[in-house]
């Protein structure tokens, strides 16, 4: 099987991925959670995925719109891009569990920590 030739495009962030298998991990929870506690269990089970399919989202966005000019910048980039990650994050779980009173806690942060989980195995399965 032969290499990469030299004029292939370097390994881009498998937004798509991520997003897809968080999407199923969300869905295959949110199946669970209306099983175990009905239309709230499956409701809170999209929830927590979808907070961390945005984030994911969003960082992605801003790497990519980001300044690559030097090392320095990539870094720069990238650090900002975390930040704005977490604090889509944080404002989206404040936001969930202080308007939606019927929430199912354990769902909701089962959704939430199962997808945290997948986006770092899509992310280290090779292309």
């Amino acid at each position: 099987m032969p290499g990469p030739t030299p004029t292939s495009s370097p390994a881009r962030y498998p937004l798509g991925r991520v997003a897809s298998w968080q999407l199923i991990a969300s869905l295959a929870i949110a199946a669970m959670g209306g099983w175990w506690s009905g239309l709230h269990g499956a409701l809170s089970g999209l929830l927590g995925g979808i907070v961390n399919i945005a984030a994911i989202a969003v960082y992605a966005v801003l790497v990519r719109l980001g300044n690559v000019s030097s090392p320095g910048a990539t870094v720069r980039t990238m650090i900002r891009a975390e930040a704005a990650k977490i604090m889509v994050i944080v404002l989206q779980l404040w936001l969930v569990l202080t308007t939606y009173k019927d929430i199912v806690h354990v769902v909701f942060f089962s959704a939430f920590m199962v997808t945290v989980l997948v986006s770092t195995a899509a992310i280290l399965v090779r292309d």
